[in-house]
């Protein structure tokens, strides 16, 4: 049977919403899920509420190098084995992510975010097929019109040690993506073999990183088949990624372009959307269990 874990980075501010996304992942699955959520030691407490047979609450610092230091007052840490950069604190997320997927005791884990919330069941077999586990990809998705996006894929290929390639590359990047940790344990073996450091070190060290396209071009371009052998272009979650607040109408408009293959929705933390707006706009979507 394949075992699969929901795995969740958040913090305080974000607790409604990945409360409201802990209940959804706990109602829309069957009982062999479990949702791990990984916060920072000043939140373990608050978050400590959400625990349950189901549900495993960790520590931050569980998963980072003890050279990790948080700095006072900023959103930042300084990895002493390299103090410059300093580690932004959405690289340090990336980093937490990667660390916390390759240990986990499971054969896939799908990474949601606390902006994310499930309105239809979902199972293993959503995630997986084959032993494969699912990959998304959108062929031709990245050009010079998305140059950040064009930046990860050349950081992803040095970090991997791959040659230069021009644009236009796969797009990898989406709201709910699923990991095979067997895979990312690979690929950051890989990562401490081309650049003789951590693996940690190596990404912390980035001013400019994706974790869903580091992972996307280690599977298509060093491993290729069998692993991406369940690619698709669906990314079974309707996603609002606008940083312009939604209200009542807006929120339904939004709503009314579910799919019926979606079993997820996310709505942009960034938007901040109200959180009644954004809880009444769910519950109108009427899809129970």
């Amino acid at each position: 049977m394949t075992a699969l874990a929901v795995l969740t980075p958040s913090y305080a501010p974000d607790f409604e919403l990945c409360a409201d996304l802990h209940r959804s992942v706990l109602a829309y699955s069957p009982e062999s899920v479990e949702h791990h959520l990984v916060v920072p030691r000043r939140d373990l407490g608050l978050f400590a509420r959400l625990r349950g047979p189901r549900t495993h609450i960790h520590c931050e610092t569980d998963f980072l190098p003890r050279s990790f230091v948080p700095l006072p007052r900023v959103n930042f840490s300084v990895n002493l084995r390299r103090p410059f950069p300093p580690v932004r604190g959405w690289i340090r997320q990336q980093i937490l992510k990667l660390a916390a997927a390759s240990k986990l005791d499971a054969d896939v884990v799908v990474l949601v975010d606390s902006d994310i919330e499930f309105i239809r069941p979902f199972t293993p077999a959503t995630f997986a097929r084959d032993e494969s586990v699912r990959f998304y990809r959108q062929p031709g998705g990245v050009d010079e019109r998305l140059p950040r996006h064009v930046i990860w894929h050349r950081v992803a290929r040095q970090l991997l040690g791959l040659p230069p390639a021009l644009p236009p590359y796969p797009d990898y990047v989406s709201s709910l993506l699923a990991w095979d940790p067997a895979v990312l344990r690979q690929l950051l073996t890989r990562v401490e073999q081309v650049t003789h450091r951590p693996w940690q070190t190596a990404v912390g060290s980035q001013l400019h990183f994706s974790e869903w396209t580091l992972y996307g071009v280690f599977v298509d371009e060093v491993l290729g088949a069998p692993a991406n052998a369940f690619a698709s272009t669906d990314t079974r979650c309707h996603s609002y990624w606008e940083e312009e607040s939604l209200d009542a109408t807006t929120a339904a408009g939004f709503l009314g372009g579910v799919k019926p293959d979606d079993v997820a929705v996310m709505i942009s933390a960034k938007s901040r959307t109200p959180l009644e707006v954004r809880r009444a706009a769910l519950r109108g979507l009427s899809l129970a269990p």
